[in-house]
């Protein structure tokens, strides 16, 4: 939905129901003035139009209630409204709307000072308050309205635009304040995958790759321990895996028999203690190593599983293509958490260190998320530029809670601190 939104003291201004002409004369006017008070809380734009408050006579009150989270009047709810004067209160309950997101009430207070007018607003998600403070209950009637019509407000070619109007438009209202407004960079920024949430599958051995099945393509889906390839090696001439086996195990039972004669010799002092501890390590490396090709090696084959849940973003190799020890072979993603780089120019180098949030606009579906939505923060910036690129790298890391494509580009619009205090409007 597209918002328009307005300044409270806008919305105050031509708002207010007055007099239909204005008077020459500040006592020649008819007694019609109308207060029109606003507030808020966390859920609700509680908006009122009122009788001017006298001591010992009843004032109509119409609330217009406003939901926050969509700019629509409160379908059903139970609101109470109390005004408070001193120790005195007086209360009027309305069960329900009399019309759409319009409440009736009608309050007769019998003491005259300055008061606080409360609305407890109970709907089925729970009850709130909105409070108006600074209300003033007079003793007579014509300094009520008098006083009611000096703070009218003189309104050239105002608009007049009721509540019922504005629930049937994109139309919002928000309080006036000063807040910092600092610069904003936009920028093209492009997606990456992050250190911790991404692997490279090596192979550990030469030898011949054979994919598990014909599936194994970009984008499937794997799980962790779930098998992908393996190296044949079982044919090699040289580093040939069985031959290894086998060498493997005949050092296992060589370093076997050889600890325990000598554990036999220690008992008898024949051998130190230094040569039965050398005998046990020999044994113990030799046990090591037959578990680990026994672990990830079956009949001359590495059997090799993925080290995460993901997806296959890259198939480096094709089948049956022969792959050295240590050669990428897969790279395997979570997708979780991303990097988002930007590149920026040398001219915003000073006030890269006061970056305070982004957004980052996907254009694809002309979505926006802020850095906050996205779990995101600041990770670095770039300490210099270089003939290649003299461009000024800046890196994010966000949850891809947005679904995330990497490799692809986004818009980002990057936020400066500023101290400089301004009145500004959500765009």
């Amino acid at each position: 939905m597209r918002i328009i939104y307005f300044l409270l003291v806008l919305i105050i201004s031509v708002s207010i129901t007055s007099c239909s002409h204005k008077h020459d004369h500040e006592n020649d006017h008819s007694h019609d003035e109308i207060l029109s008070l606003t507030t808020y809380n966390e859920y609700f734009e509680v908006f009122v139009e009122a009788d001017p408050f006298v001591t010992g006579e009843e004032s109509s009150l119409i609330a217009h209630i406003t939901k926050l989270d969509n700019f629509k009047p409160l379908d059903s709810a139970e609101v109470t409204v109390t005004l408070t004067v001193g120790s005195s209160k007086f209360e009027h309950i309305a069960s329900s709307a009399t019309s759409e997101g319009e409440f009736h009430f009608n309050l007769t207070p019998n003491t005259i000072g300055k008061g606080e007018l409360s609305f407890n607003i109970s709907t089925n998600e729970g009850a709130s308050v909105a409070t108006i403070d600074d209300i003033t209950i007079y003793d007579n009637e014509h300094t009520a309205h008098e006083e009611a019509h000096d703070a009218i407000p003189e309104v050239v070619n105002g608009i007049a635009f009721t509540k019922g109007q504005s629930w049937k438009v994109g139309f919002a209202t928000e309080v006036v304040r000063r807040q910092e407004f600092g610069q904003v960079i936009k920028t093209t920024a492009q997606i990456q995958p992050s250190s911790g949430d991404e692997r490279i599958i090596t192979a550990m051995t030469d030898g011949v790759v054979i994919f598990q099945d014909n599936q194994t393509v970009p984008g499937r889906a794997v799980s962790s321990g779930q098998r992908l390839f393996y190296i044949d090696a079982s044919e090699m001439a040289d580093n040939n895996l069985s031959v290894k086996t086998l060498e493997a195990e005949s050092e296992y039972n060589r370093a076997k028999i050889e600890y325990e004669r000598k554990e036999k010799l220690a008992k008898d002092n024949i051998i130190s203690q230094s040569e039965l501890l050398q005998a046990k390590t020999e044994l113990t490396n030799a046990q090591a190593n037959v578990d680990n090709l026994k672990r990830n090696f079956t009949s001359g084959k590495q059997a090799v599983s993925s080290p995460l849940s993901g997806f296959v973003t890259d198939v480096l190799v094709q089948n049956g293509e022969f792959v050295s020890a240590g050669q990428p072979v897969l790279r395997v993603s979570q997708n979780k958490d991303l990097f988002i780089k930007a590149e920026l120019q040398p001219k915003y180098f000073n006030t890269l260190s006061n970056i305070s949030t982004a957004n980052i606009t996907i254009p694809a579906i002309n979505q926006s998320y802020s850095l906050e939505e996205l779990n995101g923060k600041v990770l670095s910036y770039g300490q210099s530029s270089n003939m290649n690129n003299p461009l000024i790298p800046v890196m994010f890391q966000v949850s891809n809670s947005a679904g995330l494509l990497p490799g692809s580009f986004v818009d980002m619009y990057i936020k400066i601190k500023s101290n400089n205090q301004e009145i500004s409007i959500p765009n």
